[in-house]
């Protein structure tokens, strides 16, 4: 383990600690309840990802606005997969909610990807 991962290491071990002294005691913090997976929460989660490789949104890990349109138009191809995939197996919601996002993303994508040939 080189000294880079060591004070990685040391640095999260700290942070934990000072997480568990700042909760009441007694109380442990409340998890976050895990949503019912579903298909539509599933291709939200995909759309959001779209959403931050597009630059729309920040990215939550760095808060920074990053594009990458490289990993934009992958995520549109999974869409587009599963769309292919699951045809004529959808709910009539689900089935209109993918071909929204689907549609909203291509024309987002063509229109920055013009912008950067321009």
């Amino acid at each position: 383990m080189d000294e880079k991962d060591k004070r990685v290491d040391e640095s999260w071990k700290e942070t934990i600690e000072k997480e568990k002294m700042e909760a009441p005691e007694g109380k442990e913090k409340k998890e976050i309840p895990i949503p019912e997976a579903n298909f539509s929460f599933f291709i939200t989660t995909l759309g959001l990802q779209v959403a931050i490789a597009l630059g729309e949104i920040p990215n939550p890990l760095t808060n920074k606005t990053e594009e990458n349109l490289e990993q934009a138009k992958y995520l549109i191809d999974t869409l587009d997969m599963l769309k292919e995939k699951t045809k004529n197996n959808l709910a009539k919601e689900e089935e209109q909610m993918l071909e929204s996002l689907l549609y909203d993303f291509h024309l987002k994508f063509v229109t920055k990807k013009e912008r950067i040939n321009t």
